[in-house]
Order: C-alpha cells, then sequence, then structure tokens
C-alpha cells in the first residue's frame, strides 16, 4: 500500500494494540454468537469500560479519556476490520456523549458521563421515526410540558443500541409550530412508566449490533433532562452529525482495506487450472484495480479525519465523503466476493459478512441521496 500513515502519532499505534488485542479476545471470539441473539452482553461493555475504551475524547474530570478523536478513530477502524458491528462503542462514546458533553449541564455530564465511560450505562440516540429519515425537520415525537415535567409521546425505528440501552438522547418537538427551531434533544432514562421497546428487528448484516422500535406514552421527564436549549436541537443535530458521518466513512475505509488484504491471500493460495488464480490476467487486473481504490479511498478518508482533527470538516465534505466511500465500499467487496467463488456466498468467510455488513453503510448517517443533496446545494 502506499506505506506509513502520517495522521497518527507513535502513542495512537500503542493504543491500536491495545484495542485490537481487547477486540481478539473479547469481542471476536463471541461474534457468531452475538450475530444469532441480535445483541451483544453487557459484560462486555463492561470489560471495555474497565480498559479505558470507552468516551476516549470525553475529558478526563468525567471519567472519559481526554484524547483527540484520532483514539476514537482507531478504535473504529480496529472494530471494522474484524467486522464487529456490535458492541455499538462508537455510538455510545462518540455519537451519543458528545451531546452531553458539548451541550449539557454540569449537572448532566456528572450524572451521564462517568458511567458512560465505565459501560455501567449504555446509551442511543433517537432520530429516526417510521415516517421521517433522513429529514429530521419532520420528527413527529413530542414533548409538551405539564406543570414541572415534560411529557413525551411517540415513536422511534431503526435505533440502534436501542434494545440494550440505558438511557436514550431522543429528538423530539417541544413546539410543533416551528418546524426545525422547535425540536429540542431530551435525556429519557428506559426504566421511565411510558417507555417501551417494540419488537426486536432482524437485519440483512451487522447482525451484532441491535436496533429497536422505541414507543413513548405518555413519558414523564423532568425539564432537567432536556439537553442545551429548547429549541435548538437541530442544530445540535446539524452540528453533531459530520462526525457520526466520518465514523462511516472510517469504518467503510477499514472494511475495504481487510477485504483487499483477504481476497489477496486467498487468490495467491487457490489454484485454478493447475496454478493460482493471481497468476490469471483477469483476476490480477481487477484486483489491481481494488488496490487502487483503496488506496484512494484511504488517502480520501484520512485526509477528512486531518480536517476533523482541526474543527475545519465542513459538512459538504463530509457528506461527499460519506457518499463516495461507502459507495466505493459496496462496488470493492462486491468485487472481492466474486473473487472467493462459491466460498464467497459462504457466511464462515468473512468476505461474505463484509458483503452483508457494508449495504446499510449507504444508508446509515442520512441516506447517500440526501448525501448528494448536500453537496449539489454547496455546489
Amino acid at each position: 500500500m502506499l506505506g506509513e500513515r502520517t495522521v497518527y502519532e507513535p502513542e495512537h499505534e500503542m493504543f491500536r494494540r491495545t484495542a485490537a488485542n481487547f477486540y481478539d479476545t473479547e469481542v471476536v471470539p463471541h461474534q457468531r454468537e452475538w450475530e444469532r441473539e441480535g445483541k451483544v452482553s453487557r459484560e462486555v461493555w463492561r470489560k471495555a469500560g474497565e480498559q479505558g475504551l470507552l468516551l476516549t475524547t470525553a475529558p478526563e474530570e468525567y471519567g472519559g479519556g481526554g484524547a483527540d478523536f484520532r483514539a476514537a478513530a482507531v478504535l473504529i477502524e480496529e472494530a471494522a476490520k474484524r467486522l464487529c458491528a456490535g458492541p455499538g462503542f462508537a455510538l455510545h462514546s462518540d455519537i451519543v456523549a458528545p451531546y452531553v458533553a458539548h451541550y449539557g449541564t454540569e449537572d448532566q455530564k456528572r450524572e451521564w458521563l462517568p458511567k458512560m465511560a465505565s459501560g455501567e450505562t449504555i446509551g442511543a440516540i433517537a432520530m429516526t421515526e417510521p415516517g421521517a429519515g433522513s429529514d429530521v425537520q419532520n420528527i413527529r415525537t413530542n414533548a409538551r410540558r405539564d406543570g414541572n415535567e415534560l411529557v413525551i409521546n411517540g415513536s422511534k425505528t431503526f435505533i440502534s443500541n436501542g434494545e440494550i440501552a440505558d438511557v436514550v438522547l431522543v429528538a423530539c418537538k417541544t413546539d410543533p409550530s416551528l418546524g426545525a427551531k422547535g425540536i429540542s434533544l431530551v435525556l429519557v432514562e428506559t426504566d421511565r412508566e411510558g417507555f417501551s421497546r417494540g419488537n426486536k428487528l432482524e437485519k440483512i448484516g451487522e447482525k451484532s449490533q441491535d436496533i429497536a422500535e422505541l414507543y413513548f406514552d405518555e413519558v414523564r421527564v423532568p425539564p432537567s433532562n432536556l439537553v442545551g436549549e429548547e429549541g435548538r436541537g437541530f442544530k445540535y443535530l446539524m452540528t453533531e452529525l459530520p462526525q457520526e458521518r466520518l465514523i462511516l466513512v472510517l469504518r467503510a475505509c477499514a472494511v475495504m482495506e481487510a477485504a483487499y488484504g483477504w481476497t489477496r491471500d486467498y487468490v495467491k493460495e487457490r489454484h485454478a487450472f493447475g496454478k493460482p488464480l493471481l497468476n490469471l490476467q483477469n483476476i490480477r487486473f481487477r484486483l489491481a484495480e481494488v488496490k487502487t481504490d483503496v488506496e484512494v479511498a484511504r488517502l480520501y478518508t484520512d485526509r477528512c479525519l486531518e480536517l476533523h482533527l482541526r474543527g475545519e470538516l465542513d459538512v459538504p465534505t463530509v457528506c461527499a465523503a460519506k457518499f463516495w466511500v461507502t459507495e466505493m465500499e459496496q462496488k470493492v467487496l462486491d468485487t472481492c466476493l466474486q473473487m472467493f467463488g462459491g466460498y464467497g456466498y459462504i457466511a464462515d468467510y468473512p468476505i461474505a459478512r463484509a458483503w452483508q455488513n457494508c449495504r446499510v453503510h449507504r444508508i446509515y448517517a442520512g441516506t447517500n441521496e440526501i448525501m448528494r443533496e448536500v453537496v449539489a446545494r454547496s455546489i
């Protein structure tokens, strides 16, 4: 490949070894079992907390690691290359926790962040609804004031970590007449009366990452559960979504690199017509294309990571990266699977599960059609 990556420092590579060891010993051996069950054990969350692998970027005073986003990126990459769709550590640490860290009150930070960092409390974020996906402005879940309480009604769907979450950051309308300006973010503990989960949703891929339907029927919470200012939720979501999309870009790029490695090794070892597959010109040429596609994606991804570390990753740029890299991932994995022949269709082979998993990356964090629209508006 193109040689040593320059975005990381030596300490990040040391941390990578720690992350790799954790996934190899605590996650990979259980993956197939968790894929069958549709969720992971809570024990692995506590073990991750003990090893400092949760909330790596949250301030140390609240139990976090106090590192920059490169520590999170390392964990995302190491999980992705091992096809560890669950546990949903990145969602918990790098999507949910930042809302509390950036917009929460001091009491909220001290209440939630230490428990999330230890793995005692698992977080989820609830935006998507049956009638509102990428278009967050059209959500219908609402929170009305009743005395000194907020009363939440509505439903959410496709909520990652929803099956095992202890607290959910809910996007809801506190003033439906104001459209996007009436959206607020509210923390809802899942043991609140009126909160319930629907049937477990069976997915095509990423089977160890639980997703759930969530229902709110007159769920009452104190106003102190409001995160940030009332009516500013849409702005907060738009500010934080670039990091969520970058997480998908990092994941997709790492999976592509892993798939290239598996395929290169396979075509060297597998024989046809008395010689390795790699000796066939068609195979060599297609693998050369894959190698080039992966290298371009890596350079693009690392550039986005560098911009994010400097606070310069704007919305059109990350949206472009999200749709381009995830679609390149689909192309690369389909090509690699084809080189495995019939074995590529067998779930025991990593390439088959990677191919299954990657399809949703073009949907998560805003569909690629919406990503193109955002980029188009910036032209």
